[in-house]
């Protein structure tokens, strides 16, 4: 019988963080592709847009007009998926299938900076620091608000990712429950505590420092790795070193250090293929219930779709729909490609 190899065999990796498993499937990476190839946009943008809805001194699409702001610039959502009227908190249940509740919250718009044409790894580490600012901001006075629960911080960047505006930004959408991912992060966390009396992402952050296989960049305050149990083909994680619950536990030398990780990871994101690298990123971290919650450790996610170059993207489709998350590159394979990418932005050199 054939002895088992993690690197070259189909096997299952666990997630703890939300006890689902991942098929790896290390030897179809080689299968030739004869399928979708993204187009991929080659226009230079310019600094100022003045048909953009998110540039400075702009009208936005509801009429609003915006301020000529000269960092990080945060609004109401025009478009907000959630609402902020209070409405009467009826659940509408009965004994089987048909359940249903209100949720309230507050969703935002956070403009990275005015230059139309400067995503993240294209900023100075001080002007990453300024979006970090903002989200510390928008975490405490959203989180302060009564009937917010949870804060989540997140960017979609590119069109393929869904982002309707190339003017780099995020988003916070802030509301009453635990959004089904971070409900079984946070059950999963606060099991893990209660069981050892320690953190789980900090003690699994210890044995991949151990291991350093799927480490991608260290500094003196946080870790960027591919996790062991990575679905997305490049995917990449960002724990915090220190037991961190939330964004603004920062001090002064650990804000800079996280500005400065986020540059270095995607800039690395952008020389794998020379292109502006999309993805889906979000910051998990400790919920605003005003409970104390040791469990959670800072981190942030990052999911990028592409595959194999700068128009080939994963598509989560037929097995992965109907049966388990499944994928062909190994993390370990995929740590050691972005890690090897230059540090010097492509667009710079």
């Amino acid at each position: 019988m054939k002895k088992f190899d993690i690197y070259e065999d189909p096997h299952r990796r666990f997630n703890p963080l939300i006890k689902e498993w991942v098929l790896v499937s290390p030897h179809r990476s080689k299968r030739p592709w004869q399928g979708q190839n993204e187009v991929v946009s080659t226009n230079t943008l310019p600094a100022y847009d003045p048909e953009c809805y998110l540039c400075p001194g702009n009208v936005r699409a509801n009429g609003a007009v915006n301020e000529k702001y000269e960092n990080s610039f945060v609004f109401e959502n025009d478009f907000a998926a959630l609402k902020q009227e209070e409405i009467e908190q009826e659940v509408v249940e009965t004994d089987t299938f048909f359940r249903a509740k209100s949720e309230r919250g507050i969703s935002r718009v956070v403009c990275f900076s005015p230059n139309h044409n400067l995503t993240l790894p294209e900023l100075s580490v001080p002007e990453i620091e300024n979006v970090i600012s903002a989200w510390q901001k928008e975490y405490t006075d959203l989180g302060a608000i009564d009937y917010i629960n949870h804060v989540q911080i997140f960017e979609n960047k590119g069109s393929v990712m869904g982002c309707s505006n190339p003017h780099p930004h995020g988003q916070i959408w802030a509301q009453s429950s635990l959004p089904t991912q971070v409900e079984k992060t946070q059950n999963s966390l606060k099991e893990y505590f209660e069981k050892n009396n320690s953190n789980l992402l900090l003690d699994y952050l210890k044995e991949e420092l151990q291991l350093k296989e799927r480490i991608v960049i260290e500094n003196d305050h946080f870790v960027a790795l591919v996790p062991f149990w990575a679905i997305w083909p490049f995917e990449t994680m960002i724990i915090a070193k220190r037991h961190i619950t939330k964004i603004t536990d920062f001090d002064a030398i650990e804000k800079t250090a996280f500005a400065s990780i986020l540059k270095q990871l995607t800039t690395k994101y952008d020389n794998l293929f020379n292109t502006s690298f999309p993805y889906s990123s979000g910051i998990h971290q400790s919920p605003t219930d005003g409970e104390e919650h040791p469990e959670w450790q800072f981190h942030v996610h990052f999911y990028p779709p592409l595959l194999r170059s700068a128009t080939v993207k994963k598509f989560m489709v037929g097995y992965e729909m109907m049966g388990e998350s499944q994928r062909d590159i190994t993390p370990e394979k995929s740590a050691e490609t972005i890690r090897n990418c230059s540090d010097i932005h492509f667009r710079t050199r």
